[in-house]
């Protein structure tokens, strides 16, 4: 291990450490433009000089791999003076548009300008000016800023793997363009306006809204996928304005996909902000007592057996855990999480569970995609396996849709014969499974929401364990959710209980009469016409697809408007936390079915949420250790039967319109018809 000495301090550190790097160990502050610790280092801002000696002039530290006994010097007058002269030339065009620009107050060309720069500037020629490039709904381009760092062509190369940025043109003549005036089309884009140091490129939907330090800012977790990334959300009063991700090296890294980030607009639009009931036809706002008497008068008389709930795919542990109770409580056991009908064993958490944890795709060497398209389903699992190609020796069999992932990937077949040869052993890309030193399988929901979901997870778990994915120190078992609320659902046995009904069953049920009274929590999924003659109470945040058909709408707060858990795929328990109230007279949904319950004459036995919150951790080991993983048994699950033909398909049609929350988005709107206008797979519908 190479040792060398930094301003007088002695530091060892690993081979193929840069110096900037070991001046970082050592806390020594080294600018830098070009440089991004996530990146590839391309040398070319050169604002992180330092003094070498014996070297003839100042060296790029974060270019140079740190030597054994190199002596450097980061704070001497030669260092001083060489980013002084950086500084000036890369301000010789740099327009003054601090007091209008967007990333004003989180600028590191300011930042570094005042710490590291020249007293004055001494150019009095003409600025050079840049056109403008379009990038899509997304990313505002104000490229006479740009400083040619590169960072944006190096993240779209390398994290995105879209390649539709690069420079053309040489010296004061180069830009960054992205060649076809065109959208970019990445689920990753917004990352773009986060790894530009100055203000060339800028989130578009937050244009000229709010300054940095006007902003309210509250950690929190994602709910738009079952990634769980980490968030920070911005707010200025009562309204968000801005969602930027937050560093977990185990789950989100420091990236965002664009749909977590930029939605956030349709928490403003078609919002329940008041209970309503149906009266002749027609939904009338009511009072909170009006609508629990209501619900109270219908249900007089009515069998337990005849009362069913569904949660949806946004909806948090508490209130799922609450409406478990309250459903216990009035004698039904037909309740159900998977409102997409997916048919798979929920006997044992490995099967239903993201095994490896999303950090562990990094240690895989050969991964079988299922049924699954991440790019659309999870953007950020996406990143990791190509950050896991990119790493080299990796392969990558797929079985479902023909898609582009951003990595070469092989098609093996498209329907669940191509899994039963595999798990027999008689595909060819067994032998490649069996030289596999970490193998690792990735099953998506849109291969177990089918009729033979049962046997499809059963194949599946005989493929994991005829190639080992399964051992003592490795579990390559994978299933990809995408709903954020379905795994803290399934940790709490929001199911049917004995003889209760699934959601075919409750929807069967519904058009013979056999239910009689369904509680759709934030289920917005479900179609109207299955719901036949059924009273439907719908307690939720939008007036999406569940309210239309509701008799009784009980409004709920949105993930942004409280404190509340949510299990990610790989069955983390995480919190997320309040930034602003609930609009008008909406609640947080478990306080709703606490108050609802007492009207009932069934009071649930807590009143606040640590009480709840012991009651969770009473139902599962998950949220006694939040924010971590706890390994989960490996015993027999799935079925047997025999499998369908029917090809496997994504889940999801259409990525950017989702959930009641993307379908009220402007800016999703406009992704859509920008970005997938013409491009959507054979047979894809619209939203």
């Amino acid at each position: 291990m190479p040792k060398l000495t930094i301003d007088g301090l002695e530091i060892e550190v690993a081979p193929g450490t840069s110096v900037l790097q070991a001046c970082e160990q050592l806390g020594i502050e080294v600018p830098r433009f070009c440089y991004h610790e996530r990146l590839s280092v391309p040398a070319n801002c050169r604002m992180c000089l330092v003094e070498m000696e014996k070297a003839p002039k100042p060296i790029a530290s974060c270019a140079m791999p740190a030597g054994d006994g190199m002596v450097i010097r980061t704070n001497t007058e030669t260092v001083h003076k060489a980013r002084r002269g950086v500084m000036e030339f890369l301000l010789i065009n740099h327009p003054l548009d601090c007091p209008i620009c967007d990333q004003g107050g989180e600028c590191d060309l300011q930042d570094q300008a005042m710490a590291y720069g020249f007293d004055r500037g001494r150019y009095t020629e003409a600025k050079r000016a840049v056109k403008d490039k379009n990038m899509g709904p997304l990313i505002k381009t104000i490229m006479t800023r740009c400083i040619h760092c590169t960072r944006c062509i190096r993240f779209m190369d390398e994290i995105a793997g879209v390649p539709e940025l690069g420079a053309v043109g040489r010296g004061e003549h180069m830009e960054i363009t992205n060649f076809i005036e065109k959208g970019i089309a990445s689920e990753l884009s917004g990352n773009l306006a986060d790894v530009c140091p100055v203000g060339a490129l800028t989130h578009k939907p937050y244009a000229f809204t709010a300054r940095p330090w006007e902003l309210r800012k509250t950690e929190s977790i994602d709910v738009l996928d079952a990634v769980g990334s980490n968030i920070r959300i911005d707010s200025r009063g009562a309204e968000v304005l801005r969602i930027e991700p937050r560093l977990n090296e185990d789950v989100n890294e420091e990236w965002l996909a664009d749909k977590s980030r930029y939605a956030y607009d349709g928490l403003k639009r078609q919002r329940l902000d008041r209970p309503y009931v149906r009266i002749d036809g027609t939904l009338r706002a009511v009072t909170w007592a009006e609508a629990f008497n209501a619900i109270r008068a219908r249900l007089e008389g009515v069998a337990g057996t005849k009362v069913a709930a569904i949660a949806g795919d946004l909806v948090d542990v508490e209130a799922t855990l609450a409406l478990k109770d309250l459903m216990g409580a009035l004698g039904s056991a037909n309740l159900d999480c998977r409102q997409d009908g997916a048919r798979f064993d929920v006997s044992a958490p490995a099967g239903w569970r993201f095994n490896t944890g999303i950090a562990g795709i990094e240690k895989a060497d050969v991964i079988l995609l299922v049924g699954t398209h991440p790019r659309w389903e999870a953007p950020l699992v996406n990143a990791r396996i190509r950050k896991r190609y990119l790493l080299g020796a990796l392969k990558v069999g797929v079985i479902g849709e023909a898609r582009d992932h951003t990595y070469p990937a092989t098609h093996l077949g498209t329907d669940p014969a191509t899994l039963a040869a595999l798990a027999e052993g008689s595909h060819p890309f067994a032998e490649v499974l069996r030289g596999a030193k970490t193998p690792m399988l990735i099953l998506g929901t849109g291969a177990v929401a089918r009729p033979d979901g049962l046997a499809v997870h059963g194949l599946a778990r005989r493929v994991a364990e005829a190639f080992a994915m399964v051992r003592e120190d490795w579990n390559g078992f994978n299933l990809l959710h995408t709903a954020a609320g379905r795994v803290g659902a399934l940790e709490v046995g929001f199911l049917p209980g004995p003889g209760g009904r699934d959601v075919h069953g409750i929807l069967d049920g519904c058009a013979s009469g056999d239910v009689e009274v369904v509680y759709l929590l934030g289920a917005d999924e479900i179609p109207a016409e299955t719901l036949g003659k059924a009273f439907v109470i719908y307690q939720g945040h939008h007036g999406d697809r569940g309210a239309h058909r509701a008799d009784v709408i009980l409004p709920g707060a949105a993930y942004t408007e409280k404190n509340a858990t949510y299990v990610n795929t790989e069955g983390r328990a995480q919190h997320a936390r309040m930034a602003a109230f609930p609009v008008g007279e909406a609640r947080e949904d478990w306080k709703i079915v606490r108050a609802l319950s007492e009207v009932l004459g069934v009071r649930l036995p807590y009143d606040t949420l640590q009480q709840l919150r012991r009651r969770l951790a009473e139902a599962s080991p998950v949220f006694r250790a939040v924010d971590r993983l706890s390994p989960a048994e490996w015993v027999p699950f799935g079925g047997d039967g025999a499998v369908d033909a029917a090809p496997f398909a994504s889940p999801v049609a259409n990525y950017y319109m989702t959930d009641p929350i993307s379908r009220a988005s402007v800016t999703m709107a406009r992704c859509t018809d920008e970005l997938l206008a013409g491009k959507r797979p054979v047979g894809m519908a619209a939203e």
